[in-house]
Order: C-alpha cells, then sequence, then structure tokens
C-alpha cells in the first residue's frame, strides 16, 4: 500500500507554519482556526478523496489517512475539518449527477464547506434508530423539525448532511427504516427555521446544538432515495473511524516524540530521567501500542482500499489508535511532571483533543459491542 511520502512531507511543511502558539491562543478563545483550514483547502488537502472529473485529487483512502496523520503528528488538530474528507462520500456516492455536480466542484475548490453532519440527538445519542427530527414532504419541499446535538463545525459550514425520519415507525418496521439523508445549505436555513447554539467543551472543538423549526428544504436536496438515508450513512462511517485512527496514531507519534525528547534532557539527581526504567518503560509501552494500533490502520485501509468491508478492522482500528493516544498522552504527561500541565508546552491541549476520541465517533463500549455479536458470534446485547 501507498505511503504516501510526498504528501506527510509537505503536510508537515505546512502545519509547521502553525506552530503550538497559534493552537494556543485559539483554544483560549475558544475560535475557530480558519487560517489552518484555508491553507489546507488551498493546498487541495481537503478535497483529495472528490474525483478529479469534479475538482478533487482524486487519490485512495490511504492518502487522506496520510494527511491526518500527519496533521496531529505534527500538534495541529484535524479536527477543525476532517468531517469534510468522509461526509461527502455520501454525496459523491449516493447524490444524483446535478447535486455532484452543483457541489463537488465548489467543495473542491474551497467555495462551500460541507463540514456538519447532523445525525445524533439529546435523547436518542448512537441509537440512531430512534431519532425523532422529522421531515414532511409538503409539494416540492420538506418540512423539518426537531433537534441535533453535537454538531460539530455547524457555525463553520456552509452544507449540513441531515438525518431525518421522513416515513413514522410502525409495528414491524425496522428502526432503522424510514430515515432520509438531506442536504441543507445552512446559509440560507439559519434564521430560516435553522437555529445554532453553541456548546462549551473541555476542548476547542466547536461543537452546536441545532434547532429545526419548520425548516423548509427543496426536495432537490433530497439525496437519494427517501428511507433510505441509514445505510447511506452507515457507508461512510468505515470511512470515517478509518480517518480517526490515523488521527489518533498521528496525536501518539506527537506525544511519544515529546515524552522522548523531555527524558532525554530533562536532568535530576545528576542523570537524564529518561535513564531510569520508571519512566522509559511507560513511553517504550506507548510506543509498541502506537505501533501495533498503526498496524491496524493499515490492515483496515488495505482492505477497503480493496473493496471489501473492513467493519471489524475499522472498528479495532479506530478503537485501538484511541487507546493507543490516550496511553500515550498520560505517558507524556507523567514524563513532564508539573509542567505536562503547563499550557506553554501544548500537552494538556492535545491530551484534552485525543480524549475525545475514547468516545467519539463511536464509543469503546459499542465498538466492543460490534466484536462480540459480529465477530465473535455472541448474542446481541441491546
Amino acid at each position: 500500500m501507498e505511503t504516501h511520502t510526498e504528501i506527510r512531507e509537505a503536510v508537515a511543511k505546512l502545519c509547521a507554519g502553525f506552530p503550538g502558539p497559534y493552537w494556543r491562543a485559539l483554544d483560549r478563545e475558544m475560535a475557530y482556526p480558519t487560517e489552518f483550514v484555508n491553507a489546507l483547502t488551498e493546498s487541495g488537502y481537503l478535497s483529495v478523496l472528490i474525483p478529479e472529473a469534479y475538482g478533487g485529487a482524486g487519490l485512495p483512502l490511504s492518502a487522506a489517512a496520510a494527511i491526518l496523520e500527519e496533521v496531529q503528528r505534527a500538534g495541529c488538530n484535524g479536527g477543525a475539518c476532517h468531517a469534510q474528507m468522509y461526509t461527502m462520500g455520501t454525496l459523491l456516492r449516493h447524490g444524483s449527477e446535478a447535486q455532484k455536480a452543483a457541489y463537488l466542484p465548489a467543495i473542491a475548490e474551497g467555495r462551500l464547506r460541507l463540514q456538519a453532519f447532523g445525525v445524533t440527538e439529546p435523547s436518542s445519542g448512537t441509537d440512531t434508530g430512534s431519532l425523532k427530527t422529522t421531515a414532511r414532504r409538503e409539494e416540492d419541499h420538506y418540512v423539518v423539525n426537531g433537534q441535533k446535538i453535537w454538531t460539530s463545525r455547524a457555525e463553520h459550514s456552509d452544507l449540513m448532511l441531515l438525518l431525518a425520519r421522513t416515513t413514522p415507525r410502525s409495528e414491524g418496521m425496522k428502526r432503522t427504516d424510514g430515515l432520509s439523508v438531506l442536504l441543507v445549505d445552512m446559509r440560507e436555513a439559519i434564521g430560516n427555521g435553522l437555529t445554532i447554539r453553541p456548546i462549551r467543551t473541555m476542548m476547542n472543538h466547536a461543537t452546536t446544538e441545532v434547532f429545526f423549526d419548520n425548516l423548509r428544504v427543496p426536495a432537490e436536496n433530497l439525496i437519494g432515495e427517501e428511507g433510505k438515508g441509514f445505510r447511506y450513512i452507515l457507508s461512510g462511517m468505515n470511512a470515517e473511524r478509518i480517518l480517526i485512527a490515523a488521527e489518533c496514531v498521528g496525536d501518539a507519534k506527537w506525544f511519544i516524540d515529546k515524552a522522548r525528547a523531555y527524558a532525554s534532557d530533562r536532568s535530576v539527581f545528576g542523570r537524564p530521567i529518561g535513564a531510569n526504567q520508571g519512566v522509559q518503560f511507560p513511553i517504550a509501552k506507548a510506543y509498541a501500542n502506537m505501533r501495533a494500533a498503526e498496524l491496524m490502520v493499515r490492515e483496515a485501509l488495505s482492505l477497503y482500499e480493496a473493496g471489501a468491508n473492513p467493519g471489524a478492522e475499522a472498528n479495532m482500528a479506530k478503537m485501538l489508535a484511541a487507546d493507543a493516544s490516550f496511553e500515550a498522552a498520560n505517558a507524556c504527561i507523567q514524563t513532564h511532571g508539573g509542567f505536562g500541565f503547563a499550557e506553554e508546552y501544548d500537552i494538556e491541549r492535545k491530551f484534552r483533543e485525543t480524549r475525545l476520541y475514547q468516545v467519539a465517533p463511536i464509543s469503546t463500549n459499542l465498538i466492543l459491542a460490534y466484536l462480540s455479536e459480529h465477530v465473535l458470534g455472541l448474542p446481541r446485547s441491546y
């Protein structure tokens, strides 16, 4: 599988222009990294998965994974824009030719941002089949009512992929049937039935809650067939989990590099603290677990690019990489002692950022439940 060395080097060079002070300033104000996102967009990195016919690079998923891994490894945060890489897949695979022609070139050029993904709701969480947001067809429009939560980047996106119920649930109906995907133009929707409420979190993630009050969405913005939206969303989840896993591997490499350098330079009692096995071993163990996660990411990518269904591998890659990055983060903080909590070292910021991936985009427990049922053949637990 291609390692994309040239892309990695170019991304690292771009990220060098956005050092720690840039991210720390944004973190204090909970501000969006507009300049960084613009730089990635202008360099074509956010459109690598868009086919050349629509203005993208038409590269495989491994190229996107390499980009996001290097972003994290450089101490930056791809969470501000990574969704654009995988949310457009629903439009690409299931949208009409007219929709793809209208939106994909503009997304590739950076004239439009497709960053918002409206799925999760306060009452349903990961139980997508129980979502309550509705889209009722009225002539040439859908009328949307309901709310979503953890809709990240909604304030900084032009378009939103929205999953809503278009057919009321009835007895004997599969819980995930009757859901549809709409492409919402947020530029027109805000103030006309769409309200966005920012949510402050422990890390700078630009996440929000969104409310729909009789929002009218043109029927032509329906992606694919009505009622089949859940399977459209599912088809992009493997890509999402693999890319998040690549980010976590990048985070782990950043933490390990920081810990290794500090343990080699910091002297206490007349010798480097890295000479002590109590300091060495946690870093070495974090490195071993990072490498294992990295290999699982590669396995998932190989299967994905071969056209297979890497459901188990994508889930395991995400879980193992998130665990590895969190373990490396803990080892890095412990190695630095009190300095690990100091803002100027960036460790506490990156620690908060990587902690998210124990929970999102899918929690570790749900991955374990998936493996238990679908790989090990154990009885369904929910």
